[in-house]
């Protein structure tokens, strides 16, 4: 294995490692998102059954209040995790453009190879018709 081909697995294992970290990133997001709805939920639930009792709307205020705290860490948690995703995709479009341009580097590497070689075998064909018509004037004097 070259060390070109080294490299190139290199940068596509990178690239797929920030497809994961991206993915990964998306699920937590989502998730964050899922509990927000259902402090959400809670609140309107637990304040129609705070109504029902004296109790209740006494308690109500404190539970309001730790919901609340609990909502705001996590909308700070997503806000941390959207500047993550927008570093992540930073990251992602660095390490696939680094990919592209080895690949391309590469690409023009094998052509210039290819016609380096046809180049030496034209020269070996034209030597050869040259010879064989050295040989055949030779002959003909």
């Amino acid at each position: 294995m070259t060390r070109t081909d080294t490299l190139l697995r290199l940068k596509r294992f990178r690239v797929d490692e920030m497809k994961r970290r991206m993915a990964s990133i998306d699920a937590m997001k989502a998730d964050l998102e899922r509990k927000l709805t259902d402090l959400d939920d809670n609140v309107a639930r637990e304040k129609q059954r705070a109504g029902d009792s004296d109790i209740g709307r006494l308690a109500f205020p404190s539970f309001l209040r730790s919901i609340e705290a609990r909502r705001e860490n996590l909308r700070t948690t997503l806000k941390e995790i959207e500047r993550e995703y927008v570093a992540a995709q930073q990251d992602l479009t660095d390490a696939f453009q680094d990919l592209k341009s080895l690949e391309v580097a590469t690409e023009q590497q094998a052509k210039r190879l290819s016609e380096m070689q046809a180049r030496r075998a034209q020269a070996r064909r034209d030597g050869r018709r040259r010879r064989y018509a050295g040989a055949c004037l030779t002959l003909l004097k």
